[in-house]
């Protein structure tokens, strides 16, 4: 191989060289940036209380003036809900499972007196939830209840109950760390329980318990009362179509207005995002192909002296080895070098996320790893096999 190699590379093009080199580099930042960027900022599209969500409608049918929750006008059948699953603009459907027993709590805030208050609680699927709580699980065994409460809930205490009562106002870290004593009454049976608040919801307006403690409450204690949805929780493709609104006008159901607002504007930054992915995508297989062009364009250089190594003797695959391990070698270069400029780039807008959004969590530089591990092998194939093609189309052309 070395007297191969002292052969060709007296031919070899150190500017095509450096395109191939520059293009390989430029298409592999480029996808490893979008990959890890996307893997980054994800969090603060999906996780619990971001501020862009996936868009969510709470809908419900309107109350008459004698008309109640657990009258059959109000809540929703099955036929309901699958007319709403089968349209266009769902993606999924989650019901409200309210429940059927009294509810009571007691709070007691050190160095003051304590004070109790009727409740009540609903659930939700939990892939509707929007708090990122690590242990949204009931066990009985343990006897606790975890809560999730609306953001808007201790807003009202803070500037208004504890305000008018002189009564210390409360942070979200000082409600997660209190322990509240819980009745549950209903069925003839009543137990006493502790509420623990583990997060605080923007999306939904109601006190929410995890769907396995309402299922395992309800058979406990419920009145048998109609167990039907009174509210529905309907995801969306796009919040912006025009369909929603007619469809929920001609049903007469009732739909948080704010939420379609919202919807729009998040909905119009995902479109953004998904076309800078696309874009830089498109950028990442131009390099690609500018790539293999320059290989192509370097063997076809040296076809010469290919041609005369292989009349006196030397394999194709001898020949094409030198230019498959050059290959090869740069292709590692580009995955290191630009895996240093992907840490340099992400450290640097890591920075001003991390200022914004304090609680986001970070992962690390492995998706993006692995995306590169799986281009350099795949370009490299590439490369080796176009290589070896264009070495074997000169010796049957002499042979």
């Amino acid at each position: 191989m070395n007297l191969v190699w002292k052969l060709l590379r007296r031919h070899v093009s150190v500017a095509q060289l450096a395109g191939f080199f520059l293009a390989n580099l430029f298409g592999m930042l480029v996808v490893l940036l979008s990959v890890q960027f996307y893997s980054d900022v994800i969090p603060v599209f999906t996780q619990g209380d971001s501020f862009i969500k996936k868009d969510y409608l709470i809908v419900s049918k309107p109350v008459s003036m004698m008309g109640t929750l657990t009258g059959h006008g109000n809540v929703f059948s099955d036929t309901d809900i699958g007319d709403i699953r089968r349209q266009r603009f769902c993606k999924s459907v989650g019901a409200f499972t309210a429940a059927q027993y009294d509810v009571a709590a007691r709070v007691t805030v050190r160095g003051m007196a304590s004070f109790s208050t009727d409740m009540f609680f609903e659930s939700v699927p939990d892939e509707y939830v929007d708090v990122n709580v690590n242990n949204w699980k009931f066990d009985e065994k343990e006897n606790i209840i975890p809560i999730i409460l609306p953001r808007s809930y201790l807003s009202v205490y803070n500037f208004g109950f504890a305000q008018s009562r002189s009564l210390p106002k409360l942070s979200e870290g000082v409600i997660g760390m209190l322990a509240f004593d819980v009745w549950l009454r209903g069925g003839g049976k009543e137990r006493l329980m502790k509420g623990k608040v583990v997060g605080f919801s923007n999306r939904l307006n109601t006190i929410l318990v995890p769907s396995d403690f309402m299922a395992w409450s309800n058979a406990q204690f419920a009145y048998g009362n109609n167990g039907r949805p009174a509210r529905l929780i309907v995801e969306v493709y796009n919040p912006a179509d025009e369909n929603i609104a007619l469809y929920f006008q001609d049903k007469g159901y009732e739909v948080e207005s704010d939420k379609l607002d919202a919807g729009k504007t998040t909905f119009f930054l995902r479109v953004v995002s998904g076309i800078v992915l696309a874009v830089g995508l498109l950028i990442s297989a131009l390099s690609f192909y500018i790539l293999m062009l320059s290989i192509y364009l370097l063997v076809q250089k040296n076809a010469d002296k290919l041609q005369n190594l292989l009349l006196i003797g030397y394999s194709p695959a001898r020949v094409s080895l030198p230019y498959q391990t050059l290959t090869i070698l740069m292709n590692l270069a580009v995955l290191l070098i630009a895996t240093g400029l992907l840490v340099f780039i992400r450290q640097y807008y890591m920075d001003t996320i991390l200022l914004l959004f304090p609680g986001m969590e970070v992962t690390g530089i492995w998706p993006a790893l692995a995306v590169g591990l799986v281009l350099f092998v795949i370009v490299s194939l590439i490369n080796m096999w176009a290589v070896k093609s264009k070495v074997i189309s000169i010796w049957k052309q002499n042979s």
